[in-house]
């Protein structure tokens, strides 16, 4: 579950200070909307976290099979180009873009939209707070992301200047081009 805290009535919270504020607070996971909203995230529960850790198995094995980029865990916060602080529970980003980054950027919030992501809903996350995410993922330069709703059964699937499809459960997924190779079945 998170928290959004309005920030507005004091304050409005840039980049900047968001990344003091997580260093002077490095015990909590916040992310920042585009909006400047100060996001609390929640710890999540034992199911979740194993569903996260083997989605980020699989993103892993097939990366490191293919050497065609770079696979970051949710403590991973981006930079978004579209102004929000995010982190997304599996992210991905192509090998060349990756590099292209600062060794001063790699190693804080780097201010890059991954090109591939995965969001978990968790059984305590509301669904539209998800999907506002992920509509400011692809206004950030998102290619491909998945949110999944093991609580509906639902995955919807985020392509750039596409509509969202929305897919019913068992299924198998495909990284399309932006993942060469990558399935993933999810029941």
């Amino acid at each position: 579950m998170t928290t959004a805290l309005n920030l507005e009535p004091i304050t409005t919270l840039t980049s900047e200070q968001f990344v003091q504020l997580c260093q002077a607070n490095p015990d909590l996971q916040l992310e920042r909307s585009a909006n400047g909203e100060l996001i609390i995230v929640t710890p999540i529960g034992g199911e979740s976290g194993s569903q996260e850790a083997s989605l980020i198995a699989k993103v892993v094995i097939w990366n490191e099979e293919t050497q065609l980029g770079v696979v970051f865990s949710s403590q991973t916060v981006f930079s978004l180009p579209g102004g929000g602080d995010r982190a997304p529970d599996v992210a991905w980003v192509e090998l060349q873009r990756w590099k292209e980054l600062t060794q001063e950027e790699r190693e804080g919030f780097p201010p890059i939209c991954p090109d591939f992501l995965i969001e978990l809903r968790s059984r305590t996350d509301r669904l539209k707070p998800l999907q506002n995410k992920m509509q400011e993922y692809l206004a950030s330069g998102l290619q491909l992301g998945w949110l999944i709703n093991a609580k509906e059964k639902q995955v919807e699937i985020y392509r750039q200047g596409q509509k969202v499809e929305v897919l019913g459960m068992p299924v198998v997924l495909s990284g399309e081009d932006v993942l060469p190779g990558f399935r993933l079945e999810l029941s």
